[in-house]
């Protein structure tokens, strides 16, 4: 049985949260109580027989917080650390709540969308629709996953059947709407799940123009690692009166993750993460880089060295980004090297490690991509190749970020430490071949001697052996007919004869 005792919170600041806002202040560690067990909450006999065979016992301090006060139906702003169970601490209450609801009839009509669940990215909706089908499975609450990248079709026929819980991102939901496959006239929950990449200006207009298809009376939650005072003062506009609760300080990281700083150049990051997991023995790893393109470079010069290496971005299809995630969570794949579509919410166990090939142009995405490592209190390492130029400005943003001093330590990278390309050894020694069986023919045609094969002689014809005889005059054409003899008559030299030239006339 997973027991979460040691997760407990830490210190806050709540001087950014919205006027009308009730905080709840987290206390202090050592004045901090026992945690709640599960069995406390006095759940129905379905949803807490789901969270036995889960292996739950305890509740983490997000969840011993929020969980009584979604109960009771107000809006909630949870702040906590990836890896401490938001999943849980939000759809558990409200699985609870519509209970009520619950029917076993086959009418669409009867299981309308009561619950509208906004994620920003697809694998983090996917891993989150998984997880409520786990809570709810003994219950007749149905839930519905929908995501770009894939066909409409079949999410159109499971929206058609009817569901309580809808988990979404907003285009694809937003197509749905459009389409009249997905009506949320109904819906009396709305969660924003990583709230601050979901209010970001650029997911702002979607959120706007999906909130406007909901009642006015709902009840709103919004969780997320993160919260800057700018979202936080964003975000009480859509809330009414929300408890804010927060279990460690804002934009803090996790105390269970190492943190280590190299300095690295460009040129020696590769070999620097070679080292690490040779020194540290280690298998499995996040390695996170800023852009698509180097993504895709970086997973193939780390395949070419004998490591097996998946690539997760912006550009591979849903098929592909599902297939490296399932691959790499079954220790099929040593390093799944992604860009920060794969940095929230993903729960994947037991990862040790994560590097940061580049440092994050957004401070906030140091705090969301180290969190892949220590989730539910395991240890984890967190290691950060820092160059020169602009990592040094996006380091200071990170230390701005975090409120904590980070330690750059040098990496002595010798010739030796440095990993063979395999393409290079594959050349030299295609090379070294060629050069030998060069040498061997040379070898082989000296020691050899040449035979001389007689040369048959080519038959002559006696007519071109002649010499030239030219013609006495030259013959005239054909065509022309002979010439008239002329008579005594003289012409003149000034007048020239008539040129007979070849035609062809059509008889009639």
């Amino acid at each position: 049985m997973t027991d979460l005792t040691h997760l407990n919170s830490t210190e806050s600041s709540h001087s950014d949260t919205p006027a009308d806002a009730t905080a709840i202040p987290p206390s202090p560690p050592e004045n901090a109580a026992p945690a709640m067990a599960f069995a406390q909450l006095q759940l129905a006999d379905k949803l807490a027989r789901a969270v036995a065979e889960m292996g739950y016992e305890r509740m983490t301090p997000i969840q011993a917080q929020a969980i009584p006060v979604v109960l009771t139906g107000q809006d909630v702003m949870g702040a906590a650390q990836t890896g401490t169970g938001k999943t849980a601490a939000f759809t558990l209450p409200l699985l609870q709540r519509m209970l009520k609801h619950e029917n076993a009839s086959t009418s669409p009509a009867r299981h309308p969308v009561r619950a509208l669940v906004l994620l920003p990215t697809r694998e983090l909706a996917d891993q989150v629709a998984q997880q409520v089908k786990l809570y709810a499975k003994y219950t007749d609450l149905r839930c519905a996953v929908v995501f770009g990248g894939i066909d409409m079709k079949p999410q159109t026929a499971e929206l058609k059947k009817g569901v309580e819980v809808l988990v979404a991102t907003p285009g694809r939901l937003l197509d749905h709407i459009e389409a009249k496959s997905a009506v949320l006239n109904q819906v009396e929950y709305v969660v924003l799940d990583e709230a601050d990449r979901m209010l970001d200006i650029g997911f702002l207009p979607d959120l706007q123009r999906i909130l406007s298809y909901l009642p006015k009376q709902r009840t709103t939650l919004l969780f997320s690692a993160t919260f800057s005072p700018e979202i936080k003062r964003l975000a009480g506009s859509y809330l009414q009166n929300p408890v804010t609760i927060e279990v460690a300080r804002s934009n803090a990281t996790a105390p269970n993750v190492e943190q280590r700083f190299y300095s690295v150049s460009d040129d020696d990051k590769r070999a620097a993460l070679h080292q690490v997991l040779r020194t540290r023995g280690m298998k499995q790893a996040f390695v996170f880089v800023n852009s698509k393109l180097g993504c895709a470079r970086l997973a193939r010069s780390l395949e070419r060295e004998g490591l097996i290496t998946a690539a997760l971005h912006g550009d591979k299809s849903q098929d592909e980004r599902l297939k490296a995630l399932d691959a790499f969570k079954k220790g099929e794949v040593d390093l799944l090297v992604c860009t920060d579509v794969a940095a929230r919410g993903l729960d994947i166990k037991d990862v040790p490690a994560v590097f940061n090939f580049d440092l994050p142009f957004n401070a906030e995405d140091y705090v969301h991509r180290i969190g892949r490592t220590g989730r539910a209190g395991a240890s984890g390492l967190a290691v950060s190749f820092v160059g020169g130029g602009n990592d040094v400005r996006l380091l200071a943003d990170i230390e701005k970020l975090i409120k904590k001093k980070c330690e750059i330590e040098p990496m002595d990278m010798g010739v030796a430490e440095r990993p063979p390309r395999r393409d290079s050894v594959e050349r030299d020694r295609g090379e070294r071949l060629e050069r030998s069986d060069r040498a061997e023919r040379r070898e082989h045609t000296e020691r050899t001697p040449r035979r001389e094969y007689p040369r048959a002689a080519a038959p002559r014809d006696p007519f071109f052996d002649k010499p030239y005889e030219p013609s006495d005059a030259p013959a005239a054409p054909s065509w022309e007919p002979a010439k008239p003899t002329t008579s005594g008559r003289s012409i003149s030299a000034n007048i020239k004869p008539k040129r007979v030239v070849a035609a062809l006339f059509k008889s009639t």
